[in-house]
């Protein structure tokens, strides 16, 4: 399929997302947010496809929002003599990625206020030595969204999720690195060749223990008592072991070779 802003590709099993708007520094916009829907989603119904790595054409990850979009909004919304409201999917971005395969944000430039919370719930941050990272939404008089005030806190811990938050100060990849906000830090030259390494190492496991582990982290998330974090494992991990994966890397390891989960 064509898209208008993003680019799609994909090297053996890792899927390659491009957002690509570098005259506009990968802006934020509702053309944009339904091509990343509509690629992921394709990825996920590819079973050759076991990860996958988002990143930004040019300059920038996503420098934010697209204004020029919001001050249209409120002219249209001074003119209808009604309130601006935020687009609204039937499903959240948030639990979207949830169920998503794995996504492994590769940071390439400045990723500020909804370039940088799409980025939450993904799976691993690795970021450019270049890259520039702000949750900026307080400077221009709104708030954090999808559900950011809750994830980042879980990411950096509380004290760092509110200065980022309060202060909409940006903040360098290498203190980025620092406070846990990305994975880790990479020279520019190296960032595309580290998210791929990692996206392939993923994708190398059986898909449904992946799908199993997002599946129990995101509801142990959002349910935390002890108990029932306990009965999801114990019921995924014998759900697991009646898989042939289980047989095949219990084989895999006896014979000292490596464990080949797609042929199973």
């Amino acid at each position: 399929m064509t898209y208008e802003q993003i680019l799609v590709d994909r090297n053996d099993r890792v899927g390659i997302l491009t957002l690509n708007s570098p005259d506009r520094l990968n802006a934020w916009t509702n053309v944009m947010a339904k091509e990343i829907r509509d690629a992921i989603e394709s990825f996920n119904n590819d079973d050759s496809i076991g990860a996958v790595v988002m990143t930004g054409a040019g300059r920038a990850f996503c420098a934010g929002a697209d204004i020029k979009g919001w001050d249209k909004q409120i002219a249209e919304s001074e003119e209808n003599g009604d309130r601006p409201r935020a687009n609204a999917a039937a499903e959240s971005f948030v639990h979207f990625i949830a169920r998503s395969k794995p996504i492994i944000c590769a940071i390439n430039g400045v990723s500020i206020g909804v370039g940088l919370t799409i980025t939450l719930p993904c799976d691993v941050r690795i970021a450019s030595e270049d890259a520039r990272l702000a949750m900026r939404f307080i400077r221009i008089g709104v708030l954090p969204e999808l559900a950011s005030t809750k994830i980042l806190a879980h990411i950096v811990g509380m004290t760092h999720a509110l200065e980022l938050m309060l202060s909409g100060r940006i903040i360098p990849a290498e203190e980025a690195g620092r406070i846990g906000l990305v994975n880790r830090v990479v020279p520019a030259d190296r960032l595309m060749d580290e998210a791929m390494e990692t996206a392939a190492e993923i994708a190398f496991n059986p898909a449904d223990s992946i799908k199993a582990v997002k599946s129990m982290f995101w509801e142990n998330l959002q349910e935390p008592t002890i108990e029932e974090a306990m009965k999801r494992e114990g019921r995924e991990f014998n759900a697991a072991m009646e898989r042939p994966y289980f047989k095949e890397a219990v084989h895999a390891f006896l014979e000292k070779r490596q464990p080949d989960f797609h042929k199973v």
